[in-house]
């Protein structure tokens, strides 16, 4: 289960049971972006939370688009901080390269988290895991910056919560057949 650690859908894939997933598949639609084509404008409200089913896209930090933040690749959400609090996102987000994601509808979301309890639940603790992973890892780099010895590689299995790891290779197998199962 090389790199899961840095996966940031499989903390939502490993909280959520088999009807969610398939709910996800159901409301979900593939889409695909041509290199250089944007996905989210800074600025700009987005209106679904993507999971990137293959391909990679660029975080960037501003419009001339010289500052790259970061990568982000197969498995990886899009969107999930700007769900989380609705202000427009801070980056905009570009393919680098062909890139197939699964969009979630807002809309069909947002209803879906306030008419099932559970589905809320299992959902808000999954991103709670991922952004506390995202924030491990921004303050290691930033102690990287410093100079400061690090023992662990960003993103350590080590780092994840023992309980959560073991969900880790089922939530793998959860997105593998997502991925085989959207629609287009």
């Amino acid at each position: 289960m090389a790199d899961s650690s840095r996966k940031k859908a499989l903390f939502i894939l490993s909280q959520l049971n088999n009807d969610d997933i398939d709910w996800i598949v159901q409301k979900g639609k593939k889409e695909v972006l041509a290199p250089g084509a944007i996905l989210i404008k800074e600025g700009k409200q987005i209106d679904a939370l993507y999971i990137v089913l293959n391909g990679i896209l660029s975080v960037l930090l501003d419009d001339e688009e010289s500052k790259e933040l970061a990568k982000i690749a197969s498995g990886e959400l899009v969107g999930e901080v700007s769900f989380i609090d609705a202000r427009p996102p801070l980056a905009t987000v570009k393919a680098i390269e062909e890139t197939h994601l699964l969009a979630i509808p807002r809309r069909q979301l947002v209803i879906k988290l306030q008419h099932d309890m559970g589905f809320a639940s299992r959902f808000y603790y999954g991103i709670s895991l991922c952004l506390a992973d995202r924030m491990r890892g921004t303050i290691r780099h930033i102690e990287y910056g410093r100079n400061i010895e690090l023992d662990q590689p960003e993103l350590d299995r080590e780092d994840i919560n023992p309980n959560v790891l073991e969900n880790l290779a089922l939530a793998q197998a959860k997105f593998n057949w997502l991925r085989e199962n959207v629609r287009a």
